[in-house]
């Protein structure tokens, strides 16, 4: 128990600062994911990223870079206390014996684990974050973003419930998020330890510097997201769909329509905020929580 509470701990400190430097990068990735397709001669809402920051700053102020935190701030304390505990615990069954460090391999295996917990944390959170970041983005677009303008993500929640099905309505796009959160944490944490052991020069990790964590755990997180993108723009323009005329009619569905009207390109709608992102907010998450796992003892 001691040691599940000590990966609650760090795991929440990692989620905090993970979130705080990351939020504004996910702000603009989920507004270029979600904006709707232009008409024929017609320029899309967002030129791209940067653009995206300059209508959002002009608009919004600041303050709408953070939109839709309140959702995933309420819940990174249980999201990553799930994300880690479970990976910890995967890691004392692998192991051969207590203390035993392990193979990547068996890192990618903990890393997947961790990523189907998650997914039930991660699906609802999402929903409501994507509701508030892609409302403005589609607001000239008649869908559920643009048609509701949300007060937080305690009334997103609440229209949820009352008029999309009820708690099934908070896991519209578990699907995908499983698609996403299974390999991309497999891929994130068996990176993230392989970069480890290559600084160490072995798999006793437990002598690496600062340095080293932060880019083990930027680069951990870019191949996250390297590796699943695709599974999350199909997540995200689901999770925003209007409830009573959906575009689309299930994760299958929404690939081949964004295929066929955009190509693979829109597959990485928001690519380049979410590779922005990554790599500093999960630098800042890795290294909070293994500082703060190293303190606990």
């Amino acid at each position: 128990m001691g040691e599940v509470v000590k990966d609650l701990a760090a795991g929440t400190v990692g989620g905090v600062a993970q979130l705080v430097v990351g939020h504004p990068f996910d702000t603009i990735k989920v507004k270029l994911q979600s904006q709707p397709t232009p008409l024929p001669g017609q320029p899309p809402k967002f030129s791209g990223a940067i653009d995206a920051v300059k209508q959002t700053l002009s608009a919004e102020g600041a303050a709408g870079l953070y939109k839709g935190m309140g959702a995933p701030l309420a819940t990174v304390a249980a999201f990553n206390a799930v994300l880690f505990t479970v990976r910890g615990q995967m890691e004392t069954l692998l192991r051969s014996q207590p203390g035993a460090p392990l193979t990547v391999s068996q890192q990618v295996i903990c890393g997947g684990g961790a990523g189907v917990a998650v997914s039930f944390l991660a699906c609802p959170t999402e929903l409501i974050k994507c509701r508030l970041q892609a409302q403005s983005a589609l607001g000239d677009a008649g869908s559920v973003g643009g048609a509701v303008k949300y007060g937080g993500p305690l009334d997103v929640a609440k229209r949820v419930l009352r008029s999309e099905g009820g708690v099934r309505g908070l896991f519209k796009g578990l699907v995908p998020t499983m698609a996403r959160e299974i390999p991309g944490n497999a891929a994130m944490f068996g990176v993230y330890e392989a970069l480890k052991q290559f600084f160490a020069g072995g798999q006793d990790t437990s002598g690496l510097g600062r340095g080293s964590l932060i880019v083990a755990g930027g680069l951990g997180g870019a191949a996250f997201w390297g590796f699943v993108y695709p599974t999350d723009v199909v997540k995200s323009v689901i999770q925003v769909d209007d409830f009573k005329n959906p575009k689309y009619s299930g994760s299958v569905d929404a690939f081949k329509k964004i295929l066929a009207s955009e190509g693979v390109k829109g597959l990485y709608k928001g690519f380049g905020p979410a590779m922005g992102r990554s790599i500093p907010a999960n630098a800042a998450c890795f290294l909070a929580y293994e500082v703060t796992r190293s303190s606990l003892g």
